[in-house]
């Protein structure tokens, strides 16, 4: 089993386990949601489109409307089975979903924190940690693309992953899946700061570009 289904089936493990109606770091969605959106962008390829362009929107409501009232169960074999054989995302598996699967994992477990209290995030095995870091360099880095700083993203023992942005210079540490977390635009994250407190807020404050 490659590390994109292996965080799959604990994300399938964790919806199980916290029901459908169960709140998300995704503002408005609970589980439900969150999984009907994995499935159309697996499935539905024709119904993702309406998520970045607009006049598609209303289609893609609607047929995320049409999976609304299956039931639960139903939706989370589904989202287990993984993309079907004519899905480009069956191929590159390993590739395009591993991120989107830890990231979405995290948005259900941490769905219920106080985006402003501690956090404690899970155990992250080190396979997963390497493995989180090219979605990082590469999909993290086009969606911080627009920071109004220059923002350094560090591991915990000082290695650079990635830099990105232009203006004052503000460092962030932390282990590779919390920085991606960042990157995406969650909270809360395990994550240190550096540079100046103006600097620092315009970051955490910064629109993130999908």
């Amino acid at each position: 089993m490659n590390l994109a289904r292996f965080e799959r089936a604990a994300l399938v493990e964790t919806m199980r386990r916290t029901g459908p109606d169960a709140p998300t770091l995704c503002a408005g969605w609970d589980n439900r949601d969150l999984a009907i959106h994995l499935i159309l962008r697996e499935r539905r390829l024709d119904a993702t489109a309406g998520i970045f362009i607009g006049p598609l929107a209303g289609h893609t409501a609607a047929v995320a409307d049409s999976y609304a009232d299956k039931p639960w169960d139903e939706l989370l074999a589904m989202l287990s089975d993984g993309p079907p054989w004519y899905s480009p995302f069956r191929v590159a598996d390993r590739f395009l979903n591993l991120a989107e699967m830890f990231v979405h994992h995290e948005d259900v477990l941490r769905g219920g924190a106080d985006p402003a209290g501690p956090f404690l995030p899970r155990q992250v095995s080190p396979d997963l940690e390497r493995a989180l870091e090219l979605p990082l360099r590469t999909v993290g880095r086009r969606i911080m693309a627009g920071s109004p700083v220059r923002a350094t993203l560090r591991t915990g023992d000082g290695r650079e992953v990635m830099s990105v942005g232009r203006g004052q210079p503000v460092g962030v540490s932390g282990s590779v899946g919390e920085l991606l977390l960042f990157a995406f635009g969650r909270a809360p994250v395990d994550v240190e700061f550096s540079g100046s407190p103006a600097a620092i807020a315009s970051l955490r404050s910064a629109h993130r570009t999908l």
